[in-house]
This record gives structure tokens, sequence and C-alpha cells, in this order.
């Protein structure tokens, strides 16, 4: 018979295999252990500002816990796919992606789910930062005309994905219902001058890509994971020309990027910048530092940072490249200022070359 153990005995740094099993030393423990969570307690009550993509809700400055009313209505409504091409979405708050959320680590949130009196089937909603059964699916499964509430405490900081959860879960999130929800940690996030809001996602239509007129959802093809497009922030064009993104040479950009999914994983490149920092899978430690192509796992998320050194047209693709430039997953931030010929010049461009032949 094996002996006990005692742990007592054991040095700080001895590490024990007993049949098969490690102990690992009480200091490793200390440093990877998972840490017991406590809801603060909580001041006041307010009602969160949710915005449509690509805009961010203000930093929370508060430095404290407080109760924050979330209400988000699920709507089924047609809308642009591309040009030409109507689709109808089903939705949270009336846009895809659905409503950015922000609220702190330790914030008491009580979510007021209502499901249009249009809508022709029941809708949920399952937050990936909540800690409680089905992520809130359970407690908001709604039909049209009703509206559900349920409350949680935002334990874990970090970006996370929502989405509905009603079966048949895939036809839901492949129709437009998720969004993200940033809980803050609790000391805030280091201040820049531009947040922006960027969710990929596809769709799958029983007409080929770009055939005209209203197009319905197809089972076969999103079974089969062949989306006909590949768009950031619910349609073909939705962040190019007038809908491009803005800022300026110098300042610092945040991007909170979300793939809603529902199959493909995103291949998130900037052309022309390089991610000074990566908050992986959306954590809230800085995972990687200049980085050019980062991945986004469908159901996943990822903040990106870079300060824009020269005046330009930055171009946001999925690096699986014929989804930017056949699907639509093509994004355009124009940074103005005054030139920095240190960084970039623009010297000759397609002249007759005066090298002879190798």
């Amino acid at each position: 018979m094996m002996k006990p153990v005692k742990f007592a005995t054991l040095g700080a740094a001895a590490m024990v295999g007993i049949a098969g099993m490690t102990l690992v030393t009480r200091d490793r423990v200390a440093d990877d252990s998972i840490p017991v969570r406590e809801a603060p307690s909580i001041r006041g009550e307010e009602m969160a500002v949710l915005t449509a993509a690509p805009n961010v809700p203000a930093p929370i400055i508060r430095n404290y816990a407080t109760k924050v009313i979330v209400e988000l209505d699920a709507v089924e409504q047609t809308m642009r796919l591309a040009d030409g091409v109507d689709y109808t979405f089903w939705t949270f708050g009336g846009t895809v992606p659905g409503s950015f959320i922000r609220v702190r680590e330790g914030d008491l949130v009580e979510f007021r789910m209502k499901n249009h009196e249009t809508s022709t089937v029941a809708h949920n909603i399952d937050l990936h930062a909540v800690t409680g059964p089905g992520g809130g699916a359970e407690a908001t499964l709604t039909a049209p005309g009703h509206e559900s509430t349920f409350s949680f405490t935002a334990l874990n900081p970090g970006l996370y994905v929502y989405h509905c959860a009603t079966a048949p879960v895939g036809i839901h999130i492949a129709n437009g219902m998720y969004g993200l929800i940033l809980v803050e940690p609790k000391e805030g996030l280091p201040a820049v001058d531009r947040e922006f809001y960027v969710m990929q996602s596809e769709f799958y239509t029983k007409g080929a890509h770009g055939e005209t007129g209203l197009q319905p959802f197809d089972m076969a093809k999103a079974v089969s994971e062949n989306p006909d497009y590949v768009v950031f922030n619910g349609s073909v064009g939705a962040l190019l020309g007038d809908n491009r993104l803005h800022a300026n040479t110098g300042e610092t950009i945040r991007l909170y990027v979300g793939n809603g999914g529902p199959n493909l994983v995103s291949s998130f490149h900037v052309i022309g910048e390089i991610f000074d920092n990566v908050y992986g899978e959306g954590g809230t430690m800085i995972s990687q530092k200049n980085v050019q192509t980062t991945l986004v796992p469908a159901g996943g998320s990822a903040i990106v940072e870079f300060r824009s050194e020269v005046p330009g047209n930055l171009i946001m693709v999925d690096h699986a490249i014929f989804r930017a430039f056949n699907k639509g997953a093509l994004g355009m931030i124009e940074i103005s200022g005054a030139e920095n010929q240190i960084v970039f010049q623009h010297r000759e461009a397609n002249v007759p070359s005066a090298r002879s032949a190798q």
C-alpha cells in the first residue's frame, strides 16, 4: 500500500511523482493558482451606454462597482448585405454586430432582453462574460413580444463575445446575432486616443456572391462552411468609403476585434501597420508585441493597439486573402497628418528601369 505523503514535509522547490502524478510546489501553485473571485459591494446604479459598431462607449472612470442596467432588444429586419443584395438579419439592437456593451470588473449587471413583437421566432442571449448556466441563455429564452431579465456579476475582466443560443444555435448566429461586451479591469485600460469596434462574420446565401435581391439563408452552405460573404461589421463595405475610420498621425489606436463566426477563424491584419500590443483571445494581459497578423477564433476576440506614424490609408483584412478581396472582409482606417519621411518616403513609382537585366 502506498504511504501517504505529508505535504508539509515537502520542500518549497520539491516535485514528487506519485503513481504517474506530479505534485507541484506551493510556489508554483501560487503563480498559477485559480483565484477566488468575490463580488464587491455595489454603490448606486446606472444605465449602460450602448453603441453601434464601429463606435465604442467611453472608458469607465469610476473607481467602484455599481449596478449597470443593460437593455437590449432582439429585432429581425431586412437590411443591406452588399450593393443590390438584401438579407433578413436577426439582430441585437437592430444592428450587426449587436451593440457594444462596456462595464467594469465587479459590476452587478441587470440584463433586460426584449424580443420584438414582429420577430418570427424565440431568441435569447449567451454572454461569454457570464459565470452561470448558459451564459444567461436559459434565463433569457424569450418569445416574440415578451421580455426576460437576469443579473450577473462581471467577475472576470476581458473582451467577450455574446450571441444568441436558441436552437438551432448556428442559424441564429449565422443570421447576425452576436456582439461584444468589454469588462474593463478595475484598474482600467491604458489610455489611447481612439477606440473602434470591428467584428468579422460570414453569411451563407442561396444565391452566389453578388447575386442581387433578397437572399435567404442557405443551411447546406453553412454546414459545409462555404460562405458567400465574409465581412466586417455586418455588410460588404461597412468600413469603406464614407464609412471608413479616421485617425491622425501620432495617435494611439485600439481595435476591439471580435469574430461572430459562425465557422471561420479570422487572420486579422492591418496592411501598413504592425500591432504594437496584442491582447490575445481578448484577455487582459499583453500576450505579444510587434505582431503582423493575429488569429481571432470563431466566438472569440482580440484587442490590438498601435500608433499611427504616417498618413495614408490602412487596410484591415482577413489575411485568408480571398475572403478579403473576393468575399468582402475589407475595411479602411484613413490616417491624416504631416508626412514623416524618416519612417516612410514615396520615391519613384513605375518608371522605366535603368538597371540591366541579370
